[in-house]
Formats: C-alpha cells, structure tokens, sequence
C-alpha cells in the first residue's frame, strides 16, 4: 500500500451532503458511508480532524434573512454543526474506532473545549477528532475554520470535500464547456471568484502556506486516494 502523502490532514464536509437525497437532516446511511471514508484514511496512518457545516440543518444567512440577526443565525448555525459531528462521532465509534467531538464554545455537558493542546493530544492517541462549533464567532464560515484549525494544530493540508471533482472555471453542471483545473495559487483561487470556498478561507490558507485539496467525495474511497496522491482534484497552493 502506498504511503500517505500526508501525515496530518483537516477534512472539511458540507453540512448538505450529510442529508443525503432527502436533502434535510441527516440521513444515517451517507453518515456511515463517510465514517467508512474517515475510518480508511485514518488506518493509512494519517491522522485525521474533520470540521463539517450545518447547512444540513440550518444556514445562518439564510434565517438572517428572515428577520433573525445575523449573529444569533450564525450561533444557530454553529449549533447544528455540533449536531453533525455528534451524529458522525457516534457512527465512527459504532464501527469501533476512537473519536473525540472538541466545540469552539464551551458546552461542558456536550462535548470537551477546542484547545490546540487537546487536538494534538487526541490525533496522537489515533482518534479521529471532530471540530464543532465553527470558528466559535458569527460571519465566518466553516471553510474558514477549516483553515483556521489546520493552521493551528500543525495539519500539512485542508482537503475540501465537494461535490464535484475539483475547481471549474464555471459550474459543470450548467456550462458544459467548463475545465477543471489541475492546480491553481491561493490568489488565482480568490481572484477567479471561484465558489468553492470563501475568499478569507482562501487568504487564510495563502498567509499560512496551507495547500487545499479540492475533490468529490461522491465516490466511496476518494478521501483514501487524495491521500495516497493518487486522486483526482484540483490542488491550491502557492
């Protein structure tokens, strides 16, 4: 088997693809299809951290414009992605592997405080470490956490899990003529105005020589291949 290409990653999910085809919610089999992925890559030897979204359950721009203030729609939202990683956290350990859900707020009853400190402690010990709560403060989302918590535990990559295979120059599923990019720099990514990530998410990985992993996580296995160097997305870096 060959060697991962990295020793310690931050997987970043969307909320949404947690629902599964009922488009809400979570829906138990997709759940267990990931944790099967997280549980592969794990025994490659990488140590794992997974930020998810909630968008699954609710997108705090969205309740904003409907009469909630932006930053209590924004709590909401960072309270259903503690939801997600629960519900992935207890799948993980169904299948009898060590997980550790950490929150970016404190709710002792719940789960454990993010501390960098506690990261390293769990990703060493062999657990898959889940990050809740996004970035713990409203308008900044969880690509940007993503990032953000890579950068501080010392992870060698952010791989962006999507629904597509990597960076277009539009969307494939509207323009046909769209071409994927094999790799792209931090500021082409922002430039381009490309939307799959955030623009901060993106600056954040620039300043901090972080590379993204764009890639679909569609296929089953395709978290494993990224790692091995031998899947198929489109590489920012640089």
């Amino acid at each position: 088997m060959t060697d991962p290409v990295y020793r310690r990653v931050v997987i970043k999910l969307s909320g949404e693809y947690l629902a599964g085809q009922q488009g809400f919610g979570i829906d138990q089999p997709t759940v267990d299809r990931v944790a099967d992925d997280l549980i592969a890559a794990r025994h490659l030897g990488t140590e794992v951290a997974v930020v998810i979204g909630g968008g699954n359950i609710v997108r705090g721009v969205e309740v904003s414009s409907r009469g909630v203030s932006r930053p209590t729609g924004d709590t909401m939202g960072m309270l259903a992605t503690m939801m997600n990683c629960l519900a992935l956290e207890a799948a993980i350990e169904r299948k009898g592997t060590p997980a550790r859900t950490l929150s970016a707020f404190v709710m002792p009853e719940i789960s454990e405080l993010f501390t960098r400190t506690a990261a390293h402690k769990y990703l060493a010990e062999g657990r898959i470490v889940l990050l809740g709560g996004g970035t713990g403060n409203p308008f900044f989302t969880t690509d940007t956490t993503a990032v953000l918590r890579a950068a501080e535990i010392g992870a060698q990559a952010v791989l962006k899990a999507t629904n597509v295979d990597g960076v277009y120059s539009a969307d494939p599923k509207k323009d046909p003529t769209a071409t994927r990019f094999d790799r792209l720099t931090h500021s082409q990514a922002i430039e381009g105005g490309y939307k799959v990530m955030d623009a901060t998410a993106f600056a954040l990985a620039r300043e901090t020589s972080l590379p993204i992993i764009v890639f679909s996580i569609a296929e089953p296995g395709s978290i494993g291949a990224i790692l091995r160097g031998i899947g198929h997305g489109t590489i920012v870096a640089g």
